[in-house]
């Protein structure tokens, strides 16, 4: 059986000439290990799903996704329910789900981990028919993920991130929702409301410092903003791992969550922007995914 390497070229910011020495890299690892590699490179969006559900039909062992979340998601929603893992070469800007498994920044190292992985069971959330790994969430995030991923941003990475931040902030507009989960209602004036499946962002920033991606429960993370100011004062707590302190913060776990307002809703799924309508259904799917970290 074979091992089948998807890369996505650009990711993190990758500069012409990247994805030859990413497949070169990958064919040199799996086959170190005895493997036999089949490397793929991603040639436009939502290619990395379709390479990733090709694989699965010719009966791969594994499938590694080289790049950002992004990519990972893509490959992930094809192998969700599935018997085939998923395993993982971070090369994005944020990195959230591959930091809370602990995968190697090092490609050779991180393919090593995954080839020698047994596996184990994650869950998956899902909004508006969707998949998740990491994260989904409207508000504040999902507006810097459209900003982030238009075709008028040349700025990549963390540097580009934390620009668009800091733009954003003097400008954006927090609105009303209705959120229902299990537990009620609420109809919060929320600068974001975030599902995570696993703790951070990416980058060390961590929205739900106690999130388990294999708990069967997502962390519904709603912050109200009381002031421009105090939501920049507050930041800070995004890395010191006590975003329950700000003013505003709640933090529930739930299976089930309805996210609904009087406009279409904007959302992302794992740091990639979908226009919803107004109302967005999300739930969790407990172990419906396999991982070799």
């Amino acid at each position: 059986m074979s091992v089948a390497i998807i890369i996505n070229p650009i990711s993190g910011g990758a500069k012409p000439g990247t994805a030859a020495r990413r497949a070169q890299i990958a064919l040199d690892a799996v086959e170190r290990h005895g493997d036999r590699p089949e490397v793929f490179v991603t040639e436009r969006p939502g290619h990395a799903r379709e390479l990733a559900l090709a694989a699965t039909a010719r009966d791969v062992r594994l499938v590694l996704a080289w790049g950002g979340d992004g990519t990972i998601n893509e490959v992930a929603s094809a192998l969700v329910f599935g018997e085939v893992p998923l395993g993982i070469i971070p090369a994005g800007s944020g990195n959230g789900l591959a930091n809370e498994l602990g995968v190697s920044r090092r490609p050779e190292r991180a393919i090593a981990q995954a080839l020698a992985s047994e596996g184990r069971l994650i869950d998956v959330g899902e909004i508006e028919r969707r998949y998740f790994v990491n994260l989904a969430g409207v508000g504040f995030d999902a507006h810097i993920a459209a900003a982030f991923n238009a075709a008028t941003n040349t700025r990549r990475g963390l540097a580009g991130y934390v620009q668009l931040t800091a733009r954003a902030l003097r400008h954006y507009v927090p609105a009303r929702y209705r959120i229902t989960t299990d537990t009620g209602s609420v109809e919060p004036r929320a600068i974001l409301a975030t599902l995570a499946n696993s703790p951070q962002f990416g980058n060390g920033a961590t929205i739900s410092p106690g999130a388990k991606v294999d708990d069967g429960f997502l962390d519904l993370v709603v912050v109200e903003e009381t002031s421009r100011l105090r939501t920049i004062c507050s930041l800070p707590r995004l890395f010191n791992g006590t975003v329950e302190r700000i003013r505003g913060c709640t933090i529930n776990r739930v299976k089930r969550a309805v996210i609904e307002s009087d406009e279409p809703i904007p959302f992302h799924v794992d740091g990639e922007p979908v226009v919803g309508g107004r109302r967005l259904d999300a739930r969790i799917h407990p172990g419906a995914l396999r991982v070799c970290v």
